[in-house]
C-alpha cells in the first residue's frame, strides 16, 4: 500500500570514533559508564559498529548506506505515525504524534533531546556525537584519505586513536577517571571559544 506522507528526518546519531563502554561485542548491552575499555575491547567495538552501519555489506561507509539508513529510518518513523496501520497518516494521528509541549516526534524522540541538551550544557556531550552534526564531523575525520568513502580499516583506525588520545598514562586502558578528564578538558576549550567569540 501507498505510503501517501514522506517525513523528512534527521539522520540518527551515529557513534563513529567514540569508545563504547557496553560489553566488548555486546551491540545491545547499554553503556556502563563505570567500564574500563582495552584497546582490544574498542577495537572489537569498533568492528562491531562498522558490520551495523555497512548496510549493504559492501566493505564500506558511503552515500548508498547513508541513504539506506535514512530510508530505514523514515520507515519507521511512519510506522509509528500510522497508529491505525492503513498506510496513511492522518491528520488526527499527526497532531497526535505531538507531545504536551506541542514539539512532535513523540515521547523516546523527545526524552533523548532532552538528554543531550542536558548532556552538553554539563560538557558530558564529548566523546558521544549528539545529533546529525556531530556524526558528520565524526565520519569525516574517520575518512582519513578524505575520498567520502569510510573502510572497515580507517573506521577503526579512527576509534583506535580516539582511545589513544583517552588513554592519558598509555597503560592500554580508558577509565572512567580518564573520559571525565577528557570531557572536562573539552568542556573548558568549548567554554573558552565561546568566550573569545564574545569578546572578537
Amino acid at each position: 500500500m501507498k505510503k501517501t506522507i514522506t517525513l523528512g528526518l534527521s539522520a540518527a546519531a551515529m557513534m563513529i570514533t567514540g569508545v563504547a563502554y557496553a560489553a566488548p561485542g555486546d551491540a545491545t548491552a547499554k553503556r556502563d559508564p563505570n567500564a574500563v575499555i582495552t584497546r582490544a575491547d574498542a577495537q572489537t567495538q569498533a568492528q562491531a559498529r562498522f558490520a551495523r552501519m555497512d548496510v549493504n555489506k559492501d566493505g564500506k561507509l558511503d552515500q548508498a548506506d547513508r541513504d539506506a539508513r535514512r530510508s530505514a529510518m523514515q520507515t519507521r518513523m511512519f510506522e509509528r505515525l500510522d497508529t491505525n496501520k492503513d498506510g496513511q497518516i492522518s491528520k488526527a494521528e499527526f497532531a497526535a504524534a505531538k507531545g504536551p509541549d506541542g514539539r512532535r516526534g513523540g515521547k523516546e524522540a523527545r526524552g533523548q533531546e532532552a538528554r543531550g541538551q542536558e548532556a552538553r550544557a554539563k560538557g558530558e556531550g564529548f566523546g558521544r556525537h549528539h545529533g546529525r552534526h556531530g556524526g558528520m564531523r565524526g565520519m569525516r575525520m574517520a575518512d582519513a584519505d578524505k575520498n567520502g568513502v569510510i573502510t572497515q580499516a580507517e573506521f577503526t583506525q579512527s576509534a583506535l586513536a580516539r582511545f589513544d588520545r583517552l588513554d592519558a598514562d598509555k597503560d592500554g586502558k580508558v577509565t572512567p577517571a580518564e573520559r571525565q578528564a577528557a570531557r572536562e578538558a573539552m568542556k573548558a576549550k568549548w567554554q573558552q571559544k565561546r568566550a573569545d567569540k564574545a569578546t572578537s
